[in-house]
């Protein structure tokens, strides 16, 4: 495997940062989680677009224009000789001292990563899979805008340990105001009466690129979709529920807490989304 830093490809093991960065000693930095699809970099220009907001936020500078970002991505593609991928972009404040002023950090560090994932097994994308709602809520946006995909993920994490000890795989979030906010790693979308409904970007969430994409399908497929703050009863009471992320890609939940979704499997509205999605990114991924 070779990894891209700072202008360099290297070998797995040479890719190394100092323990002073302070992305290591206080999560100062941003990533982005990226697919690639029969070597297409699945909504390459919205990833990149969005992780130049989230340094912007951060006032956080790098020495790369978007159009060199992306050739790092592409030269992993082709040093991995992968086909189909998953994409970690990352950048730190780079190395300072033991303090936390961030502007003492001379440059930043840039790293680009090309691998593979796979969150959930194969088989959950037609059974579906458990989720509970976390006691943990999601960070409230005054305090840390979640529209910025930092590398502070402690409240996601704690939220997901939470996930780990019911023996289920992903936990629902609530924000501050008790409405459904997002999972720890994706959105979350359910259908009541034919209609899909996702929570707003004012509930605290990720502007979530492939909840957009499923948004955007929505409308191709002449599905009615509408962002609406929504409580976790109304969650339980769906006739389906699914999650999207760059990960997850587009999965069913079929049992949230004690309440088990639906039929319990997979509804006929996510089933046509996800044939959708796949039928999308296996042949022509949207790059845009």
């Amino acid at each position: 495997m070779a990894i891209w830093i700072n202008g360099n490809l290297v070998p797995k093991e040479d890719a190394k940062i100092s323990v002073f960065d302070h992305g290591l000693l206080y999560g100062d930095g941003v990533f982005e989680g990226i697919r690639v699809y029969n070597r297409r970099i699945f909504k390459c220009k919205s990833h990149i677009d969005r992780l130049y907001r989230s340094l912007d936020a951060l006032r956080l500078t790098i020495p790369y224009t978007k159009v060199e970002i992306e050739q790092s991505m592409r030269d992993g593609i082709k040093a991995d000789d992968l086909k189909d991928a998953y994409i970690r972009l990352v950048v730190t404040r780079g190395d300072g001292n033991l303090g936390l002023h961030p502007f003492q950090c001379e440059r930043a560090n840039v790293i680009t990563i090309v691998d593979s994932i796979q969150l959930y097994p194969p088989e959950l994308y037609e059974a579906g899979l458990a989720v509970i709602t976390a006691k943990r809520i999601r960070n409230d946006p005054r305090a840390l805008d979640p529209s910025v995909k930092s590398l502070n993920y402690l409240n996601n994490i704690m939220a997901k340990i939470e996930a780990i000890d019911a023996g289920v795989l992903e936990a629902i979030m609530l924000n501050t105001d008790g409405y459904v906010s997002e999972c720890t790693g994706d959105n979350i979308f359910i259908v009541k009466d034919g209609t899909v409904w996702t929570p707003p970007v004012t509930a605290g969430i990720l502007h979530g690129i492939t909840r957009q994409f499923v948004l955007d399908l929505c409308k191709k497929l002449s599905i009615p979709a509408v962002e609406h703050d929504m409580k976790i009863e109304e969650v339980r009471v769906a006739d389906e529920v699914f999650l999207t992320g760059t990960g997850a890609e587009l999965i069913a939940v079929t049992k949230v807490d004690h309440m088990i979704i639906g039929s319990g499997k997979r509804g006929p509205i996510t089933a046509k989304l996800n044939q959708a999605f796949r039928d999308t990114v296996e042949t022509n991924a949207p790059e845009d």
